[in-house]
């Protein structure tokens, strides 16, 4: 009798959490379990050696992380294709009024034209092991929640830092894979000098704009060229003159055909993050507190940002990069809205605990060690959400995404406190291996500073920040305050700093990073000065996420152990900026009834947008690639059965941040497309993926060389990608 209300348990389990769910939970596969699956009976024709191959070369040695994209190696010669909104930044940063290579894209001519692209590098994994045991020793029974949090975070960067320590030039990292089970050690080769190859006008690298983000029918052509440069010696080095093109143990081959619908596919690439082992608790916190919060801000500050930027290219240009970036989070969370209502996703988690309960109570051991597990979970949500709106408003205040002065200012005075730590007690970004680094952001990111949008941003979150009153106040506040007027409290100061302050130069910024808690404090600085009225309300938040990571830890491996015992199965751990493999097929999707959506879209669509649209200026393609597509000049890219060129296309892998400017590889692992995008539906991802609705956007590979060969005339790097 027991044994039958424990199978028919998990038929409700299996019922209730559904095979399509299934997929969600084994759709990125890290590199521990490409060995384990039958890639043949999957569709590749490539062994798991030809993938993965620790004692030789392997694909993955040509796939590289490229400052929070991905991309890869297409030549011998350190040749690296990635979206174009993963080369932004480089292209914005070394964009003028004068030269706009926004507007006008850019190709190097030869190679002593290739422009460096500051603050992006290239890690290209080397070796991984399981660290697991090593990390979680350094935890003991007798610590606060608090402390076994440090004690994890101390011993991981002791383990990096040891590793760089032999290896030279190398950068390591520990990955938690299930959050307080299981760790991985990753060895990256470390390639500092990148360099701005080619990159198409941006009404072709964004064509459709924010209008067409996330959505499908697509006709973007998100892609760019960079190189990697090492030494002539071939250790990694910092941009110099001499330095030489890096050469790649492995690139990918192109593979000009391209593919047809329903053709097997797959992906390689380092998604960010997803969030299908939490619970219930978790997405109520982010359907019902995190992301409403986010989209209230970031639509006031896209509106502002777009004000300013209407009557001055110089000023368009300045804000363009964090323009771009806040409207693809703001349309990503109203998707990811949008498709935890449509799912009633909470509640269906909510019944599958349920059900997980229900498995927990029938056993007397299972009862004693899990019993209050989803009680647990829930409380520390509960905990969390009192005070959610009140700690987003203040890390906003203190983010350089935000303000540039208030975000530099809270890191100098950061800094002072924990550059006297020893190192590997310190905040990732004071640790000796990343200093340099931290410098470099902080002072590049002056480029795009625009004092009247500065001000105006920080004026509303100074707002907001001291609107809490009582036990949520922000202590710090009190440092502009008089309590007689808050709006002319905050303009005084804002006048003040903006007067006085020497922040808004690169050198000062450099010189004080490096100053001590003292010396800071003497200059005198407006910004600096409120930085460190506000340190105890952001040390104090810190420590209540370490907390909060300390008590969730432990309750989300448990989840883990006892759904595996459950279900009888292993899971994938959710993504984590690691190194995944997906796999699938070219395929549309139907969104809604009556509706179905081609896996292809041409050229001819991109000149239909164009003409449908007259006044709205993401939809103005270049006259050049109009006249071609009008002409039906092709060349060999047509797609033999749609006689065009295909410009994006749809595939049913299992995606997320992170896989932008992944290789789309067909069967034999050869070139095909790249990943940049997901469907509106899709947004939804990080959270549930269901293989209906779930669908991924890419560039066709057809409609890359078709720009080189037609459009931009770059005989050069089709050559040197081997396509005759």
């Amino acid at each position: 009798m027991k044994r039958n209300i424990l199978l028919a348990l998990v038929i409700l389990f299996f019922t209730a959490f559904s095979i399509r769910s299934l997929y969600a939970e084994e759709g990125m596969f890290p590199l521990s379990e490409i060995h384990k699956l039958d890639l043949k009976a999957r569709g590749f024709l490539i062994e798991s050696r030809d993938m993965y191959n620790p004692k030789g070369v392997s694909l993955i040695d040509g796939i590289i992380d490229l400052g929070g994209c991905t991309a890869s190696f297409v030549s011998g010669e350190g040749l690296i294709l990635t979206n174009y909104h993963c080369a932004f930044g480089a292209i914005q940063g070394v964009t003028t009024p004068e030269t706009d290579y926004l507007r006008n894209g850019f190709f190097a001519a030869d190679r002593s034209a290739e422009i460096p692209a500051k603050r992006y590098t290239v890690r290209l994994i080397e070796s991984y092991r399981d660290v697991s045991r090593e990390v979680l020793a350094a935890v003991s029974k007798k610590m606060t929640y608090a402390q076994r949090s440090k004690a994890i975070e101390e011993k991981m960067n002791r383990m990096v830092v040891a590793v760089e320590k032999s290896n030279p030039g190398k950068r390591a990292e520990v990955a938690e894979m299930f959050r307080g089970k299981t760790y991985v050690l990753f060895i990256y080769n470390y390639i500092k000098d990148v360099r701005l190859v080619y990159a198409p006008p941006r009404s072709i690298g964004e064509f459709g704009g924010e209008e067409d983000n996330w959505m499908w029918p697509r006709h973007t052509g998100d892609f760019a060229f960079m190189r990697a440069y090492v030494a002539p010696d071939g250790s990694n080095a910092e941009f110099a003159l001499q330095n030489v093109p890096f050469q790649p143990k492995k690139y990918l081959q192109v593979a000009a055909e391209g593919a047809k619908s329903e053709e097997f596919a797959f992906i390689l690439g380092y998604p960010g993050s997803t969030h299908r082992h939490k619970s219930s608790h978790f997405i109520a916190h982010e359907e019902n507190i995190r992301m409403p919060f986010t989209v209230d801000l970031y639509r006031w500050i896209i509106q502002l940002k777009e004000k300013m930027s209407t009557d001055d290219r110089g000023i368009a240009i300045k804000l363009s990069s964090s323009l771009k970036g806040l409207w693809n989070t703001v349309t990503r969370s109203l998707g990811q809205l949008k498709g935890l209502k449509n799912l009633h996703l909470v509640e269906k988690r909510e019944k599958e605990e349920e059900s997980l309960q229900q498995f927990i109570a029938a056993d007397p051991a299972r009862q004693k060690k899990y019993g209050s597990l989803l009680a647990d979970l829930e409380k520390v949500y509960e905990e969390t959400g009192k005070r959610a709106p009140r700690n987003l408003t203040l890390s906003n205040l203190l983010s350089a995404r935000i303000s540039l002065m208030m975000g530099n200012a809270f890191k100098i005075c950061e800094a002072s406190y924990e550059r006297v730590k020893e190192d590997t007690k310190r905040e990732a970004s004071y640790m000796d291996r990343n200093f340099d680094r931290t410098q470099k952001q902080m002072t590049m990111a002056l480029r795009d500073y625009h004092e009247p949008t500065e001000k105006a941003l920080l004026k509303e979150m100074l707002r907001r920040a001291a609107a809490f009153k009582g036990e949520q106040a922000i202590a710090g506040m009190r440092y502009i305050m008089t309590g007689v007027d808050l709006e002319k409290d905050i303009d005084a100061f804002l006048e003040k700093a903006f007067t006085e302050t020497k922040l808004k130069k690169p050198e000062i910024v450099s010189e004080w990073l490096k100053k001590n808690t003292a010396q800071l404090q003497a200059l005198n600085d407006p910004f600096v000065n409120l930085a460190f009225a506000l340190y105890p309300d952001q040390r104090e938040l810190k420590e209540a996420e370490k907390k909060e990571k300390g008590i969730l830890d432990p309750l989300l491996a448990q989840l883990v152990d006892v759904k595996k015992e459950f279900m009888g199965k292993d899971f994938i751990p959710d993504a984590n900026g690691t190194l995944r493999l997906t796999y699938g097929r070219i395929r549309g999707y139907s969104p809604a009834d009556a509706v179905h959506m081609e896996p292809f879209t041409t050229l001819s669509g991109i000149v239909e947008k164009h003409y449908a649209h007259p006044d709205l200026p993401s939809y103005q393609a270049p006259s050049k690639l109009i006249d071609l597509a009008r002409a039906k000049d092709h060349g060999r890219f047509a797609h033999p059965d749609l006689g065009d060129v295909p410009v994006a296309m749809l595939y049913n892998m299992d995606t997320a941040g992170g896989n932008s400017g992944s290789p789309v590889l067909n069967a034999k692992g050869e070139l095909i497309g790249l990943n940049f995008d997901r469907v509106f539906e899709a947004t939804i991802n990080d959270y549930a993926w269901d293989e209906s609705y779930s669908r991924s956007i890419g560039v066709d590979i057809r409609f890359i060389l078709w720009s080189l060969a037609k459009f931009s005339g770059t005989d050069r790097l089709l050559k040197e990608m081997e396509v005759q």
